[in-house]
């Protein structure tokens, strides 16, 4: 237990200072720039005080539970028994199924854990007038993470270079943005940027460095870090697939009545 809060109140000193930084500039420029008091200074204190001690909690858990769990997911799909490998033959691509299942079965649904991914659609359905659902809107972004984590686990196994991949992504993108609806254009590119937070990041990352610890020949510090990348282009694809799709039914529906 005496570890623990110590270990603790390292965290929490790190996550003072931290903050510290922003808390300076946002009051320095209250008071010297803007020239008003703060409003509710007691409750902003409060508030500052929770938002530290939430933070510092939040980075125990990681390394207390997120951190060694996405490891040990990773270590143990990567088993030969797991593989169904005969003693002494070597894994190719193709036996880690199970892994790219789970890879995507991970995205998936730590991007629907997303408080700020919620908290963007339900503001991008009351703003678009119910045009685009926050159901369908995470579930696309959810779906393109999903295949982006595959992908990126699929990268790691080979040990292609990264670069492939986020070049050919990219101009996947750039291709789809001639064609979109111009309102979603904005949202789509912020769509990785969305989800790439507290929940979706630490297992993500832990499971890259696992799975790179795991396969023959791969670099943790190479090969495990990347997979965010992924999670971060590949919403962009198909939130601008979504919004085609819903353009295009929407157009056959106008069509129709016609």
């Amino acid at each position: 237990m005496t570890a623990w809060l110590s270990h603790f109140g390292q965290s929490l000193l790190a996550t003072c200072i931290g903050v510290l930084p922003i808390a300076a500039i946002i009051i320095g420029f209250q008071l010297a720039v803007i020239r008003r008091p703060l409003a509710r200074p007691k409750q902003i204190l409060i508030g500052m005080i929770f938002v530290l001690f939430g933070i510092a909690f939040f980075l125990e858990g990681l390394d207390m539970a997120l951190f060694p769990l996405g490891k040990l997911m990773a270590s143990q799909l990567t088993t030969p028994d797991i593989l169904k490998l005969a003693y002494g033959q070597a894994a190719v691509w193709q036996d880690y199924y199970w892994l790219y299942l789970f890879a995507a079965s991970l995205g998936f649904a730590s991007t629907l854990a997303e408080p700020s991914l919620i908290a963007v659609a339900q503001k991008t359905e009351r703003l678009s007038g119910g045009a685009i659902h926050a159901l369908g809107l995470r579930l696309a972004i959810a779906f393109g993470v999903a295949i982006g984590i595959a992908l990126g686990t699929f990268k790691i196994i080979t040990g292609t270079p990264l670069y492939f991949y986020i070049i050919a992504g990219y101009a996947v993108v750039a291709l789809q943005t001639w064609f979109a609806p111009k309102a979603i254009i904005g949202l789509a590119y912020d769509a990785g940027g969305i989800t790439t937070s507290t929940v979706t990041v630490p297992l993500v990352t832990a499971m890259g460095l696992g799975l790179a610890g795991g396969i023959p020949g791969r670099n943790p510090l190479t090969d495990g870090f990347g997979l965010i990348s992924f999670a971060i282009l590949f919403p962009a694809i198909t939130v601008l697939a979504y919004a085609q799709i819903a353009a295009g039914l929407s157009k056959l529906r106008t069509s129709s009545k016609a």
